[in-house]
């Protein structure tokens, strides 16, 4: 019976009931005050400061002499999971109906970002990037009603670029970059209070009593972390003064987080409290179609496409070399490519003072009847404001703010089976919205 209780876990978490702070999946958008005013709405075509290495190196043809940027974005999300969970077995007289909702699953976080870039002649630049293209972090807590779905959640990727662009003539621009990405996950379960509770039910067996752990216990716990290395690439059209098209394609990144792995699951499966072990995640591609179009001198619109390799997320699987069985399936998502529409505008007030606005439709990677509590993804709708000051010749100051609001409550229903002594159902919904304020200072040296 114990075994049969905690391999729940085993088979349902991953990534905890984590919350999607920006964009589908776990990726985020938060490499810039800059295009967070704009809801990064033709980001890959344009060149406002070093931070526009970020989306497409070939923006740094774009830029004069040395420059840097730096900043962060505050991300404070608001995203619940509400639901019920039914408990089915021979064991109860009737089943038991619990309440399981999650509020405010996500915690808020700070996402910094510096970026350099050195033009070296008329044809050469070069730069540097350091921000972050996906993370998640969610609690709640460990005797949660849907704890054994998994209550704990921590990924969290740092990004190092060197990217380098070349100026081919006035109309033609290329860059390309490496992508040295570190990250680090935590995942975890834990039982649930009324799995304890089973223990004060009349006519359950004693011998099953005893196997039944209390509320709160660990069930499963994951660590690990991995270096891995991918490549960028983008290029830039100026059709004219006025208009501008660019595109960008940023490869996917394996990595391999090698840690181990404890808790009563591995426990009773290997008859030890901890084992070596390590979780492969692809990090998936993405690009970006974007268009710049000055239309008077005072006024410009942008806007973008962006497309994310979702499906390579199909399930997450542990390995664990050094023992027997060497692998467990953590969890299936079935994840597709996710698409990303994004309009913005610019508009210069005077020398000093220039304001942005734009607005994006962000479609889920995930389809209603694959949708889980371990990441509620839904389509989620951008808007976005955002000024510039330029506070002197040489120094300027970005703010923007952004809300997102998920479009729509997210159905969720999962089911699973403990082997024939109990089936748990849960049965609700994702809804939230997540505010975003960002800062950055930029200065030509």
């Amino acid at each position: 019976m114990k075994k049969s209780i905690v391999t729940l876990a085993v088979s349902t978490v991953v990534l905890g009931m984590s919350s999607q702070v920006s964009a589908a999946g776990f990726q985020l958008a938060e490499y810039s005050a800059t295009g967070l005013g704009r809801a990064f709405a033709g980001d890959a075509a344009m060149a406002d400061n070093a931070s526009s290495q970020s989306s497409n190196p070939a923006m740094l043809s774009y830029l004069k002499g040395a420059q840097f940027s730096g900043g962060g974005v505050y991300v404070m999300p608001d995203v619940d999971v509400v639901g019920d969970i039914s408990v089915e077995s021979p064991l109860l007289p009737d089943a038991m109906i619990m309440n399981a909702d999650a509020i405010d699953v996500a915690d808020n976080a700070f996402v910094p970002n510096f970026y350099y870039s050195n033009q070296l002649n008329d044809q050469w630049t070069w730069g540097v990037a350091f921000n972050s293209n996906y993370g998640l972090a969610t609690e709640i807590p460990e005797d949660h009603t849907a704890a054994i779905f998994g209550n704990h959640t921590s990924i969290t990727t740092v990004e190092f670029n060197p990217n380098v662009a070349y100026r081919i003539n006035e109309q033609f621009s290329v860059g390309a970059g490496l992508r040295v990405v570190y990250g680090d996950g935590e995942i975890g379960a834990s039982t649930p209070a009324w799995v304890g509770g089973l223990k004060a039910m009349p006519g359950v067996p004693d011998d099953v009593k005893a196997a039944l752990p209390d509320g709160g216990t660990s069930l499963k716990y994951m660590k690990g972390d991995d270096i891995a290395f991918g490549w960028k690439f983008g290029g830039s059209w100026q059709l004219d003064d006025t208009n501008r098209l660019a595109f960008a394609y940023h490869s996917g990144v394996k990595l391999e987080l090698d840690g181990y792995a404890s808790g009563l699951v591995y426990e009773g499966e290997y008859q030890k409290p901890k084992i070596d072990g390590y979780i492969p995640l692809e990090l998936p591609a993405f690009a970006e179609l974007a268009s710049y179009h000055q239309l008077t001198d005072n006024w410009a619109i942008h806007g973008s496409v962006n497309w994310t390799q979702w499906s390579v997320f199909k399930e997450l699987v542990a390995y664990f070399p050094d023992e027997t069985p060497n692998k467990d399936v953590v969890k299936v998502e079935n994840f597709h490519d996710n698409w990303r529409f994004a309009l913005g505008t610019t508009y210069d007030i005077n020398s000093q003072w220039l304001v942005r606005a734009g607005v994006a439709l962000d479609k889920t990677a995930v389809d209603d009847q694959d949708r889980t509590t371990t990441i509620p993804d839904a389509d989620r709708l951008w808007f976005s404001v955002g000024a510039s000051y330029q506070a002197t010749k040489n120094l300027s100051v970005d703010v923007g703010v952004t809300y997102i609001h998920m479009n729509g409550d997210a159905p969720i229903t999962e089911s699973q089976n403990l082997n024939g002594l109990a089936k748990v159902n849960f049965s609700g919904e994702a809804q939230g919205s997540v505010l975003l304020t960002g800062i950055q200072l930029s200065y030509k040296l």
